[in-house]
């Protein structure tokens, strides 16, 4: 796949690859006057002249066949959400085993391999075994639960965050049919929704990206819920405008952003900075969700206090530290 640099403002950025180009022209993030250049060109052309810009890849099809199903939703509470599904009678939503809070008369509850997206159309169990295997290299479990209104008129279905935090809406109709999104943060969708893994490309992010080597990727047309920690920061970047994040800040982002692993640079900072060796780096165009609480960063913090680590009591306003502990004994 070819190259491409773009000009912008009299600026060259780049180099993105023909489909990051096309997507960004698609979304009106380039016009079609927009100059671009690869190895080959005489000279800068604008995108109107090179075919193989004009081609835009078309977003992924429902995974369904038929469409995700429409469904309406709630996010309640503040620190701990959760957000409540009422579904009309036949809808269906699936969830991450073990995320239901509470469910209304007429819903059955299924337990299934995957995420239940193909339903039971032809080749739908080799499709669904499918989908629990790569659900399996993500960690997560092969199965998933299925809740259906199988009564007369509305119930209503809720799903918890499993730690404080947010619960993100996402309308995948408005992000091309598709979301990135690190390996744990999904919680729920409405059926049609297929949870899938997204590898990234690069070596370095491969060895050094942590939670962002193997993602999450979320395909089809429908709303589908992920939650994250502390509180959210959506940034919109512009085409070449760069980001850098803790890679375990990193919650979800569009297809259109290019994501790779960078060295945070001198020894001293990486060893005595405490920020770890290496930060996710960013890349526009696209949209990128970030959490200022990671789960991982929070679980340390609980495990240096607990008791049986040696280091309870830590932070507790005695001026004696360890020392205090002595008279405890």
């Amino acid at each position: 796949m070819d190259s491409y640099y773009v000009a912008i403002n009299g600026q060259q950025q780049g180099p993105y690859a023909s489909d990051q180009i096309s997507n960004g022209l698609a979304q009106g993030v380039y016009t079609s006057e927009t100059m671009v250049w690869t190895q080959g060109m005489s000279d800068w052309q604008p995108i109107s002249s090179v075919a193989a810009l004009l081609q835009t890849a078309p977003a992924p099809p429902p995974a369904s066949g038929v469409g995700a199903h429409q469904i309406d939703y709630e996010i309640l509470g503040h620190e701990m959400q959760f957000v409540e599904i009422e579904l009309d009678p036949g809808e269906s939503a699936v969830a991450e085993a073990g995320a239901m809070m509470y469910m209304t008369d007429g819903i059955q509850m299924e337990t299934v391999f995957g995420d239940s997206s193909h339903g039971s159309e032809s080749g739908g169990f080799m499709n669904n075994m499918l989908g629990a295997g790569k659900r399996l290299l993500t960690g997560e479990s092969l199965f998933m639960t299925l809740f259906t209104h199988t009564g007369q008129g509305k119930a209503q279905v809720a799903f918890a965050s499993p730690y404080p935090g947010k619960i993100i809406p996402l309308d995948l109709r408005q992000y091309q049919n598709r979301i990135i999104c690190q390996k744990d943060a999904f919680l729920c969708a409405a059926k049609g929704v297929a949870i899938g893994i997204a590898f990234q490309k690069k070596i370095g992010t491969a060895l050094f990206g942590g939670e962002g080597f193997i993602m999450q990727q979320l395909d089809g047309d429908g709303m589908t819920f992920v939650h994250a920690g502390g509180t959210i920061v959506e940034k919109e970047l512009t085409a070449g405008q760069t980001l850098r994040v803790d890679t375990g800040c990193l919650v979800a982002l569009t297809q259109t952003v290019n994501y790779d692993i960078e060295f945070v640079g001198g020894v001293k900072s990486a060893i005595f900075g405490g920020e770890g060796f290496f930060f996710a780096t960013l890349q526009g165009p696209g949209h990128v969700w970030l959490q200022s609480l990671p789960f991982s960063r929070l679980a340390g913090k609980i495990h240096e206090a607990a008791p049986q680590t040696g280091s309870g009591g830590k932070g507790e306003g005695s001026v004696l530290g360890e020392l205090g502990n002595l008279f405890q004994r």
